[in-house]
Order: structure tokens, then sequence, then C-alpha cells
């Protein structure tokens, strides 16, 4: 199509203000954790609250995503996100965000189900290594570049200050929707007859295929969202970094999966998704283990690990996203995307609060158990391998 590029650059950029929405809050952890005067389990509240409302709408979403115009509905779904970031911004109190973030929340796990479903509709397969790589940079950008700022700025005023900024970023991004995102009808007129919400539900649980995506699309979520959450909070209570220094985490792994998130997209392409999906996932293994187990450490060598993990991370959700679009014809790709992304997002959810109810704290304000927490995420993780080899892409 006519201006795939500008397309392309306007999913990347909704995708970078959604994705720092989610991220932000997480470094934030140590300063909200201080001034609420919260531990670990509430804070994995505040965080999964975000998830399990994503999970819940993108639930139903599944039932009438595919009903309309993907650039129409992406329209009203973006609003009500960006009224839930404003609510963040302006929230007085632990328990005001914490239902803020179940606003965002509910329209932010569709906006990640729409992205990917109008390039599942406007990319062909060939090419979609590369688009898939090309959006998803968009969260080695809000590593590098939006997180970092939003820390920075949230260390000189108030932990308010990135939802403001967020908002009028929000704004802004609509003028590109209307004008790079034409409207996407091609899926309402290759059937006719839309199927109620039990048949949706009957047509993705009834497709051993699907299922076994979206079982993908779970394991990978505990193996990560049981570590993401703490990662700031350990870092600065064990491992002895300071708030400000976290931005080093966020800028370095950044900086480095801004250029390998388009170059893996280009491997799995070349080589094949399911290959290029396998070593990263392995190498992902590697930073796990090590970041768990961390005392305190020179910044330096914590850098070179915490970017290991940006890296690989990123580089083992490329090609899964790639494989996962694929199982779903365009017809019903906006319902089972809506669908997948609900139990991805429940899944986070899950996995955040049981890595908050095992993780404690000891007399020195410092977490305890969070190498078992990194077992079980390394324990899901090789889960993903065999799961992915019996995906199959049919479109």
């Amino acid at each position: 199509m006519q201006n795939e590029k500008a397309l392309l650059w306007t999913l990347a950029a909704i995708n970078f203000i959604h994705i720092v929405d989610f991220m932000i809050l997480m470094p934030l952890g140590p300063q909200l954790m201080r001034i609420f005067d919260i531990g670990p389990a509430e804070f994995s509240l505040l965080v999964s609250s975000y998830t399990f409302s994503a999970g819940i709408s993108s639930f139903f979403g599944a039932f009438f995503l595919d009903r309309f115009d993907r650039k129409q509905i992406l329209i009203w779904v973006y609003i009500g996100f960006t009224i839930g970031t404003i609510g963040c911004a302006l929230s007085p109190s632990y328990g005001v965000l914490l239902v803020a973030r179940v606003v965002s929340g509910l329209f932010g796990g569709l906006t990640s189900a729409l992205i990917l479903a109008i390039i599942g509709d406007v990319i062909p397969d060939e090419r979609r290594g590369r688009a898939m790589g090309l959006v998803m940079a968009a969260f080695s950008f809000a590593s590098v570049m939006g997180v970092p700022i939003g820390l920075f700025l949230a260390s000189l005023s108030s932990w308010h200050t990135p939802f403001y900024i967020l908002a009028g970023l929000a704004l802004v991004s609509f003028w590109m929707i209307a004008k790079f995102i034409p409207p996407i009808r091609e899926h309402l007129v290759k059937e006719v007859q839309r199927p109620h919400p039990i048949q949706v539900i009957s047509r993705v649980t009834n497709n051993s295929n699907q299922m076994r995506a979206i079982a993908l699309s779970v394991m990978m979520m505990f193996g990560q969202f049981m570590i993401i959450p703490f990662l700031s909070p350990y870092n600065v209570a064990n491992v002895g970094f300071t708030e400000m220094q976290l931005t080093y985490i966020y800028i370095a792994g950044g900086a480095f999966t801004i250029f390998t998130s388009p170059w893996v997209g280009k491997l799995a392409d070349r080589h094949g998704k399911l290959k290029v999906f396998t070593i990263f996932m392995l190498l992902n293994l590697i930073p796990i283990g090590i970041i768990t187990h961390l005392g305190v450490t020179p910044i330096p060598l914590v850098l070179v690990v915490t970017t290991m993990f940006f890296v690989t991370s990123n580089g083992r959700y490329v090609p899964a996203a790639a494989i996962i679009t694929g199982t779903a014809k365009p017809e019903n790709r906006g319902s089972f995307l809506s669908f997948n992304s609900a139990v991805q997002q429940l899944a986070a959810g899950l996995a955040s609060l049981i890595a908050g109810l095992i993780i404690g704290e000891n007399e020195l304000g410092q977490l305890t158990n969070f190498h078992l927490v990194g077992y079980l995420a390394i324990f899901f993780s090789i889960l993903c391998i065999p799961l992915a080899r019996r995906v199959k892409v049919v479109s």
C-alpha cells in the first residue's frame, strides 16, 4: 500500500506512548513505594491493575473489533487511553492512581491488539517481520528516551510529570492517525455474517493452533513479568543504584535495542521466525539468572547484564509476535489478537502478583526471594521453545 512507512511510523509512535505509559510506573517503583509507604505486594497490585484491566477489555474487544473500520475504532480507543493517562497525571493518592491505571489499561489493551491487527491486515507475511521490528522498536526508543527522560523529570519535580507529558504526546498523535492511517475495511467484506460472542470464543478455543499461540503468549509473560516490575526496586534496594542511576539501565538497554529490533526482524524473515525466536529465548535465560542473584555490584557490570536482558527479551518478542499474528486469517485477526492480548495481559498481571507475594523485605529494606522468582521465570521461558515449534503460520 502507499505510504506504508508513514503508517508504520504512526503505529510506532502510538506504541511508544502506550509502552512508556505502562513502563514508566515500574522504574518509578522506588519513589512510589517510598511516597505512598507501600510494600512489594501493594506495588505489584499497582502494576498488575493495568494489565488485568487491559486483559479484561481485550477479552470483550474480541467480540467487536472486527465489526468496525480499524481506523475508526483505533481513534475511539485512543481517546479513552488519553483520558486514563490524564487521570494518572492528576492522581493525588495511591487509591486514585490505582483507579486511573485501571482506566488506562482498559483502553491500552485494545490499542495493542489494534496495532497488531493493522500490521497483519496491510503488511504481507514476507515483510511482516520487518514491520514488527520497526513498530516494536518503539519499545527500545521508549527505554532509551521515554523512560529515562520521564524518570529524570520525575526526580526534578514529581512522579506526576511524566504522565502530563504523555497526555500531551497522545493528543499530538491523533493528528498522525488522521493523516497517515487510511480507512481499513477489507476485513469487513470478507465475512458478511458476524459471529456472536460465544462463536468468537469457540472459534479460538476450538482452533488448536491458535490455542498453542495463546499458550505461548502466556508462558512468555510469565517468563518476563515475574522479573520486570521489580527490576528497578531490586537494583535500588539490593544492588546499590540510586533512583537517578536507574536511568542508566533504560538508556543502555534501549540504545542497543533500537538497532537490534529491526535487525532481528530482518533475521526472522531471512532465516525463519522460529529459529531466531529459539536462539534469543535461550540467550534470554542468561541475564535472568544473573539479575535475580545480584548483590552490591559495580554499575558497569550491572549495565552489561541488564542490557543483555533488554536485547534478548526484545529479540524473542519480535519473531514471536509475527508467528502469533500469522495464526489468524484477516477476517478474524482482530478478534483473535484481542483475545490473545486479553490472556497475555491477564498472565502478565498474574505473574506480577505472584512475584509480589514471593518477594519480601528484610529489616534493612532489601528485597528477598528474588532468586526464587528468577528460577520460575527461567522455567516458564524454557517451556516457550517446544510450544513455539508447534505453532503454524496460516496467513
